[in-house]
């Protein structure tokens, strides 16, 4: 946890969930795990791909008091130290300031910090000496703060995000601030822009809220002192929690004539607009020794973009015939703001092989968008992965299908004890590794962390999110927001909620838990109709998302919200799929039960003869694309002079 954070605990009040949310870091916590070296390499490699600037007001107005005994600027001064306080070490971050300098001038704008490495000492000491004076030449300064942040890269897209602080309306009208976010964003792919609105209204409020529709960002209010720093620091995190993507650029064509050919084990990048559709393809073997195939896409909105329910991804799989294959939909189900949302499909070749699907040649794979009209317009980056695994061994006898939840259902027992302090990955590609135990994290509103957790031959995931009891904002009305989690299977395939699980609840600011899991891990749940078992396949790392909705952030008074996972792995594993097979060591019952499986390249393809039962190496699938070309996990630890 970053030191400031530790802010996040006043004034909440509870009775054991609270102990649980705001208790000190166990022994176990202050050290951090050390990274493996592939994971840190990568980390630093993604973390180069987004960037951040600030863009503060500086005008005459600034020097104006803000009711909290202080002026806005020096409430703008110490929200900036907040804000760089709460963005992890090194993160690209630069400030810009306008009408500092001049007492009538609309290019007085200047770069006060040029975006580089997290330079929290100088960023802090250039605001410093920021003095209020000119006038609010708004769409001047978007224009110089896009051309001071790193270009996008064409081999691996990022985010680019600028945040804009202001306490009025633009002053001098050339060019048109709203205007200037709509060009420079564009399809709103690599930039997105952030507007806060600090002690404004009226027209003011409504140009601010224009910059950030056309720049394909967020509005945050900020009517008091605490709230501009509280606004700041989410849009920051927002910034560097992003969805960290990892892939091979591909274009998917607009027909499936044209589909560009995807390699087994591949992971590939690609964008998609509001009602466009794209085409893969791919080419699969046959007959009764066939792989079972699995491919995913991955679909990335800006957090809290606006969207509609029914907005989603549709993916289809068809055979070299036309016969489809496979089919899935996945959509936001609420319309408070975007989160990343995965379709997935999967070639199961039936026992005796006759099946068209079964067939080998070129299968193809058809992605569209749904969008509705009021939904924002910004193209997605979409992150695919294609991966494939073994048939068992001819002879094998694979144990019965698991269709029930046996010691996993709703009335499970989880771990307890003092939860340990984490920080959940921003993606599949940087999931935080855990075992069995309680954790702790902290989301920002519009968030999605993520996390993995290793899960054998006859094991099970079990798993409950507890949402802290938070101080509330003392506003009008009711409000409320929602918190989810989702599970995912190896291959990245979802697993639908079953019978015993809430996995969405309602959220208002007071304590509510959300729980899922699996049936146990069994080869033959492939045959299965049940979508909530048919995914329960294979052995590896199961993958858990939880996400705080958008409209939290009408309701809790801190910066983010405290969670506790607690994280349950039911049943001994077991050494294989194979009906008889023996229960694993006790040294790897503790690894999983295989999950970490071997034999693999960086590509998640499995090197023939190594490892234990291929059945087991074909359990890895995805799991070990991750393990070796994950990203970076962001340090968990306070730096020193911060408080627990």
């Amino acid at each position: 946890m970053r030191p400031e954070r530790s802010r996040l605990a006043r004034g909440v009040t509870g009775g054991a969930l609270l102990a649980f949310l705001a208790g000190p870091l166990t022994g176990a916590a202050q050290s951090a795990p050390a990274v493996p070296a592939a994971h840190a390499a990568s980390g630093k490699e993604a973390l180069v791909r987004n960037s951040l600037e600030i863009v503060l007001d500086s005008s005459g107005s600034m020097a104006d008091k803000d009711g909290s005994g202080r002026s806005r600027m020096q409430s703008a001064r110490k929200a900036v130290g907040t804000l760089v306080d709460s963005l992890p070490d090194a993160y690209p971050t630069g400030l810009r300031v306008y009408g500092a300098d001049k007492a009538d001038s609309c290019t007085d704008t200047r770069l006060v910090q040029p975006v580089g490495a997290l330079d929290r000492a100088g960023i802090k000491k250039a605001v410093a000496q920021v003095r209020p004076r000119g006038e609010t030449p708004i769409g001047h300064a978007l224009e110089k703060a896009a051309a001071d942040l790193p270009p996008a890269s064409k081999s691996a897209p990022g985010r680019r995000t600028i945040v804009l602080v202001s306490d009025g309306e633009d002053t001098c009208g050339t060019p048109d601030p709203c205007e200037v976010a709509e060009e420079l964003s564009k399809d709103g792919l690599d930039l997105r822009i952030d507007a806060i609105g600090f002690q404004v209204e009226g027209k003011a409020r409504k140009q601010l809220e224009c910059i950030a529709r056309a720049g394909h960002g967020e509005y945050y209010d900020a009517p008091e002192a605490e709230d501009l720093a509280r606004e700041l620091e989410r849009a920051g995190r927002q910034s560097a929690d992003g969805y960290r993507l990892r892939g091979k650029r591909v274009t998917g064509a607009h027909s499936s004539a044209d589909a560009p050919t995807l390699r087994l084990g591949g992971q590939y990048l690609d964008t998609i607009g509001p009602g466009e559709t794209r085409w893969y393809a791919a080419r699969l073997d046959g007959g009764s020794g066939a792989r079972t195939a699995d491919f995913a896409a991955t679909g990335v909105p800006q957090p809290g973009a606006r969207v509609a329910g029914l907005d989603g991804l549709k993916l289809t799989m068809r055979s070299p015939h036309g016969s489809r294959c496979g089919h899935d939909r996945a959509w936001f189900q609420q319309s408070e703001g975007g989160t990343p949302v995965t379709a997935a499909v999967s070639r199961v070749p039936s026992e005796d092989g006759v099946l068209d699907c079964d067939k080998p040649g070129l299968f193809t794979f058809e992605l569209s968008r749904d969008s509705d009209e009021d939904s924002d317009r910004a193209r997605w980056p979409v992150e695919l992965r294609l991966g494939a695994e073994r048939p068992l061994p001819h002879g094998t006898s694979p144990a019965r299908a698991e269709t029930g939840y046996r010691d996993g259902g709703r009335d499970a027992t989880l771990p307890t004890g003092t939860p340990r302090d984490i920080e959940g990955g921003t993606g599949f590609n940087d999931a935080r590794k855990l075992r069995e135990g309680v954790w702790r994290d902290t989301l920002v509103p519009a968030q999605t962390r993520w996390y993995r957790v290793p899960v054998g031959w006859n094991q099970q995931l079990r798993y409950d999110v507890e949402f802290a009891n938070e101080p509330k904002r003392q506003q009008g009305g009711s409000p409320f927001s929602y918190v989810r989690t989702q599970t995912y299977a190896p291959g990245r395939l979802p697993v639908t909620d079953g019978p015993e699980f809430s996995p969405r609840r309602p959220y208002r600011g007071d304590p509510v838990k959300v729980s899922h899991g699996t049936v146990p891990v069994s080869w033959k749940n492939r045959a299965e109709p049940s979508a909530a078992v048919r995914p329960v396949r294979r052995a590896g790392d199961y993958y858990i998302a939880v996400t705080l909705g958008s409209g939290a952030a009408r309701i809790a008074e801190n910066a983010a919200v405290r969670v506790v996972l607690r994280v349950g792995v039911k049943g001994r594993a077991k050494q294989g799929p194979e009906h008889d097979a023996p229960f694993a060591d006790a040294a790897a019952a503790r690894d999983g039960g295989g999950a970490d499986t071997g034999g693999g390249d960086a590509n998640g393809q499995q090197a023939a003869g190594t490892g234990p039962h291929p059945a087991v190496l074909a359990g890895g699938g995805a799991a070990a694309v991750l393990l070796v070309a994950g990203g970076a996990w962001y340090a968990v630890r306070r730096r020193a002079g911060s408080g627990a």
